[in-house]
């Protein structure tokens, strides 16, 4: 018999359908202040749908698009990523402001890079 979708998970169940180890969710925890499952005594963690959703899309932006962790704290920090309200969908206007702001700040990273590689270009040997 399967969850509901509105049920909590385990660690591994959570891990299993973000598609990651439950080692990398520990791992998570300690550098995003983000994540926060709910502990339960004996410090069972539990992870709520919609911290699913954001799970998923932190392994999207780390494994997928090649983020930095600094990169997706960056991105946390702006208001780019959060833990979505209600059934932990995101709404299409909460994945257009993402994809908007991942846009800008990939685009923001190449400028810097650009601008590195034409000094370096530009440096007398």
């Amino acid at each position: 018999m399967s969850k509901g979708p509105q049920a909590f998970r385990t660690i591994s169940e959570a891990a299993e359908a973000v598609g990651v180890g439950p080692h990398v969710l520990r791992f998570w925890e300690t550098r995003f202040s983000f994540i926060r499952p709910l502990k339960r005594a004996g410090g069972r963690r539990f992870y709520r749908p919609r911290d699913v959703v954001l799970l998923r899309e932190v392994r999207r932006l780390l494994h997928d698009e090649g983020y930095s962790i600094k990169s997706v704290q960056k991105l946390y920090r702006e208001g780019a990523l959060k833990p979505s309200q209600g059934d932990g969908v995101p709404t299409p206007a909460e994945v257009n402001s993402v994809t908007r702001r991942h846009l800008e700040t990939a685009l923001n990273d190449l400028n810097r890079a650009r601008t590195r590689l034409q000094a370096a270009i530009d440096r007398p040997a």
